[in-house]
């Protein structure tokens, strides 16, 4: 149990009771999602030979020496009680180096954990100012996770691609393969995100703190005018309302995005936590590090494709019921299709079925369907 006293150099904060996991392994709250969305991205043309020119053009050095320079280092004498929640964090989590962290002046609330060889954590004064002690926690938390779970490399180099992409961008076609590593890159780094507010809510272990820290970021400082349960029903009625044409600009908003929307992750991290996986942890049953060379990509990819087919399988969005029912070989698909694209509002109240004989009869149950009304 995490419980003020100092354990191997760190310090936990002695607010309350919460466990500690000795020689947890990443894969215990990493997203199945991120695991695959990672090694598809290692399999993508040309991102081994960038990786490996952007090591060396990004020396640990100058990104210490900018953050040195121009924040503020979190210590035992500044900024102490991030101090505390940060060595607590690493304790929890058993990370035995604890990560430098530095807070920037900037009045947009966001943390990042960026470095090639030894992560950084920053936070914003937008976000210190945001949130309070125990939605702080969960934050540094979820930054921890992303240093125990090495995302730190990779989202430096989605930083430094997304900035030259820009200065490219007048080439003709010069900016071309750099966007698909970028593409490419955004896409995993949503799904680690999913993985590090688990680790958030390992280190908080406070399920509300997590909500209520993820509900500021989406609407401000403004706790007292928001409801839990309803910002989790956003969550659902953006999932399923509209039909495949808000499929389509669903995917087109969350293209530029780095994170996933606040509603979407706190509807995840909700499920997570109701989930046995999360129970088993708490209870102190979870892989361990040491296990972690004898564990098996084919298990690993075969988690991340069962649970990309329970969420299609599961999701009301129109779209993924449309996959969902080609991979069942539904019938009646075009016209699926057809009503999806043809309403661009709700559409308006059911027509009577047609009886035998009479035009638009169907014989099969599936063409009886009505148009989904985003309900």
């Amino acid at each position: 149990m995490s419980d003020g006293h100092q354990h191997n150099g760190h310090e936990s904060v002695p607010s309350r009771q919460r466990r500690r996991f000795p020689g947890i392994s990443t894969r215990a709250y990493e997203h199945p999602a991120d695991r695959s969305a990672l090694v598809a991205l290692r399999k993508l043309t040309g991102f081994d030979t960038v990786f490996r020119a952007l090591s060396g053009l990004l020396p640990e050095r100058s990104l210490r020496l900018l953050f040195l320079s121009d924040s503020v280092r979190v210590s035992d004498r500044q900024f102490t009680h991030l101090n505390d929640m940060l060595r607590d964090a690493c304790y929890i989590l058993d990370l035995e180096k604890v990560p430098p962290m530095y807070v920037k002046q900037d009045p947009n609330p966001n943390a990042m954990c960026i470095g090639m060889d030894e992560p950084i954590i920053v936070v914003t004064t937008g976000l210190v100012e945001l949130l309070d002690e125990e939605e702080m926690r969960a934050v540094v938390g979820h930054e921890v996770g992303h240093a125990l779970s090495g995302h730190s490399v990779y989202r430096t180099i989605l930083l430094f691609l997304t900035s030259l992409a820009v200065r490219v961008a007048w080439i003709p076609l010069g900016n071309v393969a750099i966007m698909a590593i970028v593409t490419a890159l955004r896409e995993w780094f949503r799904k680690s995100e999913l993985s590090a507010d688990r680790a958030g809510l390992l280190v908080g272990q406070d399920v509300q703190a997590s909500m209520h820290g993820l509900m500021k970021i989406a609407g401000g400082n403004h706790l007292h005018e928001m409801n839990v349960d309803a910002f989790l029903e956003q969550a659902e009625e953006y999932e399923a309302g509209g039909d495949l044409r808000d499929s389509v600009l669903k995917i087109l908003n969350v293209l530029p995005r780095s994170h996933p929307f606040t509603t979407v992750r706190a509807a995840e991290l909700k499920k997570w936590a109701a989930s046995r996986d999360f129970q088993r942890i708490m209870d102190g049953h979870y892989p361990r590090r040491e296990e972690d060379k004898d564990a098996s990509v084919r298990d690993s990819w075969r988690d991340s494709a069962s649970s990309y087919a329970d969420e299609v399988r599961n999701s009301k969005d129109p779209l993924m019921k449309l996959v969902s029912d080609i991979a069942g070989g539904a019938g009646d698909l075009g016209g699926r299709v057809r009503r999806g694209f043809g309403g661009f509002t709700s559409p308006g109240p059911k027509s009577p079925k047609p009886g035998p004989g009479e035009p638009g009869a169907a014989s099969g149950t599936e063409g009886d369907e009505p148009p989904r009304d985003g309900a």
